[in-house]
């Protein structure tokens, strides 16, 4: 599919496979498809592995002066990097999960992964899913969609996910993250998770894959009159 070097901000809550569209709509583009939440998750996994945030999720003053030091970018391959280690497979894991949206929150924290975030988009033909995405990131993205699922849906997905990566979740506890990000994220100071006024809504807890990039398909198809 041919369309202009536009970018693409894929907003959405935790659980609605952001990452999993926008990777496959970015195959059928030709975009670049870059992941926010993972960067999040790497500062996460950074202060985890620096003692920075406690079991009660108190982060330390220190991170801040922490992040000058830390090379946080993507690989040539799309995976995350901290210096020269792909850091992919320990972000992903529940113990970094249960703790991000605290991390997030932080506006110094947004401020350091904005500032990647926006080196890479200066040319379009950029995919980018997170949760501020087209509100704070780029409020000038020229589609937006905003992502949801049911509760139920998004945590079975998450523990689905977490069991084919070899770990031993609790339903109960995913379902609690779940909903535990969720509250975070809609109501923290610094850009809350919401749907821009002008984005379009994929309810997508009855949809497959496949039905997700045929929806985004035709919504292209009609914006930028593509046959």
């Amino acid at each position: 599919m041919k369309i202009p070097d536009i970018i693409i901000a894929i907003d959405g809550c935790s659980g609605t496979g952001k990452s999993s569209f926008a990777r496959a709509l970015a195959a059928e583009t030709g975009f670049l498809h870059l992941d926010s939440g993972a960067l999040y998750r790497a500062v996460t996994l950074f202060a985890q592995e620096r003692k920075l945030i406690s079991a009660a999720d108190e982060v330390s003053p220190g991170l801040e002066a922490e992040l000058r030091s830390l090379d946080l970018r993507f690989g040539p391959d799309n995976r995350t990097y901290i210096g020269e280690r792909c850091v992919e497979r320990e972000i992903r894991t529940m113990e970094v999960s249960s703790q991000v949206s605290p991390i997030s929150a932080l506006p110094y924290v947004r401020a350091f992964v904005d500032g990647i975030l926006h080196s890479y988009g200066r040319d379009g033909r950029i995919i980018m899913d997170g949760r501020d995405i087209g509100t704070t990131v780029f409020p000038q993205a020229q589609v937006k969609i905003f992502m949801t699922a049911s509760e139920q849906v998004r945590a079975q997905r998450r523990f689905k996910e977490l069991e084919a990566k070899g770990e031993s979740p609790v339903i109960g506890e995913v379902l609690e993250n779940i909903r535990r990000r969720d509250r975070i994220d809609s109501t923290r100071a610094a850009s809350p998770l919401a749907k821009a006024p002008d984005a379009f809504v994929l309810d997508n807890s009855d949809m497959t894959l496949q039905e997700e990039v045929a929806w985004a398909r035709g919504l292209l198809q009609g914006m930028f009159s593509i046959r």
